[in-house]
């Protein structure tokens, strides 16, 4: 699957589950990350103190705290769009009948069933 920057990198050193975890939790929104965490900070909580310290060494370098905008990655609304659309395309359905389901324009229903539709996703 592919991810947003700061996701990749988390699931570089935690796996993709506690990027995934992180993106469910906190994603649309900024988040401090301590370069040390303590066994009670949130993220520790979420994915495990092991898993913390590790995500937060790649991401502060051990240096300073840093405060992200954390991506809503797959839970987020274009991406559960996106998913339906998918979904509506193999059943059969028409663009109209997408499109009114979905939010999407005939237009993008159209794009997207020719697969030029993620395009704009590499710049997130």
């Amino acid at each position: 699957m592919m991810l947003p920057a700061i996701l990749a990198d988390i699931a570089d050193v935690a796996g993709e589950d506690a990027a995934l975890a992180i993106a469910a939790a906190r994603g649309g929104t900024q988040v401090y990350f301590p370069p040390v965490p303590s066994d009670d900070h949130w993220l520790s909580k979420l994915i495990g103190h092991e898993a913390a310290l590790a995500v937060c060494d790649r991401l502060t370098c051990g240096v300073g705290p840093l405060r992200a905008d954390v991506p809503l990655g797959p839970a987020g609304r274009a991406a559960k769009a996106r998913e339906m659309v998918d979904t509506m395309l193999r059943e059969g359905r028409s663009e109209r009948d997408i499109a009114l389901a979905t939010g999407y324009t005939t237009r993008g229903v159209r794009m997207r069933r020719a697969g030029l539709d993620d395009r704009q996703l590499t710049l997130f």
